[in-house]
């Protein structure tokens, strides 16, 4: 080769490095992008006798930290959008609490730290956001024990510090939920995390009052308020029951209000038994959770006392009397307000009951019905092989990732729209696409999309993800949307490449 042909050579190697690197080789656009995908995609991650996380009591801390990072990569690599932490199984804390003994089901034992110390809840709230994850605080309301935990309660367990609220039910110790200094209590344990804890929500699983305790004979036993009902009960003009399921209702509205009042980006949600009445439609027979729990579920829904609504729907969709679809659609019905509706899945069953096709053709109903989303129970099912259920959620179900439904009644104020520019520099070897906030608003997601050969490919960033180097071609159009906390995006920026 001639040194002339070397030097015509390396002339357009030049220019077309020249070329890649030009920031000039981008315009802004008005392209508009398609609208990303809206579906909340959760799964519960329960601590109560160790049932998800921790796997055992007496993890050291490197090992706690471990399977919650094992959790959270494995929801991120699925495109869930959300974990729903139970932080507060009994009147205990997997947080560092001034208020409530540290959980047994940390370290073996109530009250006792983990060592090395660190804040478990903080830990999984920093992780989750790191992976775009929202992480919603786990509370059960009332339940003080379980057995055998009541043979080592700590010092500064509820049962010891306030004995005057605690009532022995059966093998549980439990909160009277009539005592208005219960529901005090409670809901300071709930203002505590919400204040000091960037906890994206509030949830509430079916627990209020017990599920019925029978005695040793096999009679169900009725639970010990006589004291609360002499006190507040007898004065107030209803029966017992509905006395009961009222102080339920104000205690739900009066935390709703309360983390509205405080951090009104922080989504409430309330998971109840599946199942308002029997004959609710009129099909559905079972279990009677307004007369047995005094959870009057349908009037928390019609009043709004809640953002987001996600019945336990632990059924198939076949058989009439508790069918999955006809309860979802009753439900979709008492939805007065239209606050968010995301059932609880059944995933446990798979392999079990029932093929992944179960699962599988209930998201799809969600998504017909236009409920917006879905939680799996529990997470552990989603970490193994679920004969074959994972693997069809990765490919098929949850392809693209999801952005969480807006909650529009919290916040209706979009973010402004982002500066979106290319560095010629980038990284040295490509140019990189950079974007940064252009108002006050706090970001939380980024939702980067991209256009090649007319295609469309999106992408769910962190608020810490602010740009972006590509290593294959350059795309055709690159377009960047701010998310904020409430799930409202802003006006699009957009990079249009422009021909050579």
């Amino acid at each position: 080769m001639t040194l002339n042909a070397i030097s015509r050579g390396l002339g357009v190697i030049a220019l077309s490095l020249s070329a890649f690197h030009s920031p000039a080789a981008y315009q802004p656009s008005t392209i508009a992008p398609p609208a990303p995908i809206r579906e909340f995609r959760a799964a519960w991650v329960s601590s109560v006798y160790n049932g998800v996380w921790p796997s055992r009591k007496g993890l050291t801390t490197t090992e706690q930290k471990a399977e919650l990072l094992a959790i959270l990569d494995r929801a991120a690599q699925l495109k869930l959008n959300a974990i729903i932490l139970q932080v507060r199984p009994m009147c205990d804390a997997l947080y560092a609490s001034p208020i409530e003994p540290w959980s047994e089901f940390l370290t073996g034992t109530m009250g006792k730290a983990p060592k090395p110390f660190y804040d478990p809840l903080l830990f999984a709230v920093e992780e989750a956001h790191k992976r775009g994850l929202e992480l919603h605080a786990w509370f059960n309301s009332f339940r003080a024990a379980v057995p055998p935990s009541r043979a080592a309660l700590a010092a500064n367990h509820v049962s010891k510090t306030k004995p005057h609220l605690v009532r022995e039910y059966g093998k549980h110790l439990w909160l009277d939920p009539g005592e208005r200094e219960s529901q005090d209590y409670s809901l300071s344990v709930v203002m505590d995390v919400l204040k000091r804890y960037d906890i994206d929500g509030v949830h509430f699983d079916d627990y209020f009052y017990p599920y019925k305790e029978k005695s040793y004979s096999g009679r169900d036993l009725d639970f010990p308020d006589q004291s609360s009902w002499q006190k507040y009960g007898l004065r107030s003009g209803l029966s017992r029951d509905d006395w009961r399921r009222d102080n339920v209702n104000r205690f739900i509205r009066r935390v709703y209000e309360t983390v509205k009042a405080n951090k009104p980006w922080v989504k409430f949600g309330l998971s109840p038994f599946g199942i308002w009445r029997p004959g609710s439609p009129p099909q559905i027979k079972g279990y009677d959770a307004y007369e047995e729990l005094y959870a009057d579920a349908r009037k928390w829904l019609q009043n709004g006392w809640l953002d987001y609504f996600a019945p336990q729907l632990y059924w198939a969709n076949e058989p009439k009397e508790q069918s999955f679809s006809a309860l979802l659609k009753w439900w979709a019905d008492q939805n007065l307000k239209s606050r968010h509706l995301w059932p609880g899945l059944n995933t446990y069953e798979v392999g079990r009951k029932w093929t992944p096709d179960e699962i599988l053709n209930q998201i799809r109903f969600t998504r017909q019905q236009g409920t917006g989303g879905h939680i799996h129970w529990p997470m552990k099912n989603l970490m193994g092989g679920s004969s074959g259920l994972v693997s069809t959620l990765e490919k098929d179900i949850y392809a693209q990732p999801a952005l969480v439904p807006a909650s529009r009644w919290l916040d209706p104020v979009a973010p402004e729209k982002p500066r979106l520019t290319i560095d010629a520099n980038g990284n040295g070897t490509r140019p990189r696409f950079t974007w940064a906030p252009t108002g006050t608003e706090k970001i939380w997601l980024w939702v980067l999309q991209t256009r090649e050969g007319g295609m469309w490919t999106t992408q769910i960033l962190p608020a810490n993800r602010t740009s972006h180097a590509f290593n294959t071609a350059l795309p055709e159009v690159v377009a960047v949307t701010a998310v904020d906390r409430c799930g409202n995006m802003s006006s699009t920026a957009t990079l249009a490449r422009t021909k050579p």
